[in-house]
């Protein structure tokens, strides 16, 4: 059996290298995201999870189990996804600024036609931030591949003042809930 992320992200597969998953393989979903209409962030990221998850099983072996994740960064009742200019991670930043917002991840696991899905929830809150600061930070190119704008894995992590809940869900993959996940499946990591 081998475990596949269905992912493209560096940090979700740096992640599971760090908790020595073997036989590891990346193998990205391509189509296209479609979300549920009026759906809850729970709901959301949980569908885009599953719907990654089973794309890529179908070009798995029966036996493979396949980690499907989708996070989005609330605010203000809304997501806010992947900036598309320098204007727009900017805007992002401004919004998050002295604020604190929600990060929720969902994980999907398929093997052998049955999904299991799971939604972890963080709490992150920015300190007051500078324009000079958000315009060094965009300029600095990090924001334009993450939702909401920021890495707090990264020079993000400077804008970050707290954070309540799984870190690692704030990268991309909650460790803790993914690993139950899989012990569920009969994988044990510990």
């Amino acid at each position: 059996m081998n475990i596949v992320l269905a992912s493209a992200s560096p940090r979700r597969k740096q992640l599971l290298e760090m908790l020595g998953i073997e036989n590891l393989k990346i193998l990205p979903a391509k189509g296209e995201e479609i979300a549920p209409e009026n759906a809850a962030p729970q709901e959301l990221v949980m569908a885009l999870a599953a719907h990654k998850a089973r794309e890529v099983a179908e070009q798995c072996a029966a036996d493979d189990l396949v980690i499907g994740a989708d996070t989005i960064v609330w605010l203000d009742g809304r997501p806010l996804g992947k900036p598309h200019s320098d204007y727009e991670a900017a805007r992002m930043l401004r919004s998050l600024s002295g604020r604190t917002h929600r990060v929720y991840t969902g994980v999907a696991l398929v093997r052998g036609g049955e999904t299991v899905t799971g939604c972890e929830e963080s709490g992150v809150t920015f300190r007051e931030l500078t324009d000079d600061e958000i315009r060094r930070y965009v300029q600095s190119g990090e924001p334009m591949d993450k939702a909401g704008a920021y890495g707090a894995q990264g020079r993000g992590a400077l804008l970050v003042k707290r954070i309540e809940g799984d870190f690692f869900n704030v990268m991309g993959l909650p460790l803790c809930r993914l690993g139950q996940m899989l012990k569920e499946q009969g994988v044990e990591i510990l």
